[in-house]
């Protein structure tokens, strides 16, 4: 179920489509808990935080649950909270069937943008929406560079309990057996001139964690 890896000059959501974009070839892929405890959910933020971000709504069928997903550096908090928010924009619009979801290309620029649409459009061509629970694991943020705009995001997912569904036959697939459920995720995010930390490219690699 990771999301593919298209070159930075594309997203790799789909570490090969299946949820490494879930469902790349049409079959998703498991995932499996790794320690740590959760994070805050973006309701429990401080007030204000999120002003102006726009609001979505996740599957009910699908969990994505962040682990350990904070820092005691406001910048690097900042950074974490919309990477955050744009992976689960990402599965809220495969839940809608919609890669042009506004609230997905808030989030998204240049490659990650154009990328991102190919992950979304990968589960909808298929006519299939994710199920069960991903942990989002190990993340690390930092400002790259000399300036206060351009900055890093890493961080693990695990798919072992993760699947896609056919939303017409209801069948459930999950990664072949044998499937490192791990995946490693690197991205890089430009802040725009509204303060919004947007992912501009994504690179996945599977069992790298």
């Amino acid at each position: 179920m990771a999301r593919r890896t298209l070159p930075l000059a594309a997203l790799t959501a789909a570490a090969a489509l299946t949820l490494t974009a879930c469902g790349g070839s049409g079959e998703p892929d498991d995932i499996k808990g790794a320690g740590g405890s959760a994070s805050a959910e973006p309701s429990e933020r401080p007030e204000g935080s999120d002003k102006g971000r726009p609001s979505f709504t996740m599957p009910k069928s699908f969990k994505l649950e962040f682990r350990d997903w904070r820092s005691d550096d406001p910048s690097e908090q900042a950074i974490l909270d919309d990477g955050r928010e744009q992976l689960r924009a990402g599965y809220a619009a495969i839940g809608e069937g919609d890669p042009d979801a506004d609230y997905f290309a808030f989030y998204n620029t240049k490659v990650g943008l154009s990328g991102g649409k190919e992950w979304i459009k990968s589960y909808s061509d298929k006519n299939v929406t994710v199920i069960g629970e991903l942990p989002v694991y190990d993340a690390k943020a930092a400002l790259v560079g000399k300036g206060d705009n351009l900055a890093s995001l890493t961080y693990c997912t695990d798919e072992s309990k993760a699947y896609t569904e056919n939303r017409g036959t209801g069948k459930k697939v999950g990664n072949p057996e044998g499937t490192e459920p791990t995946v490693q995720y690197v991205t890089t995010l430009r802040k725009s001139e509204e303060g919004v930390w947007q992912t501009d490219s994504v690179k996945s690699e599977r069992g790298a964690c």
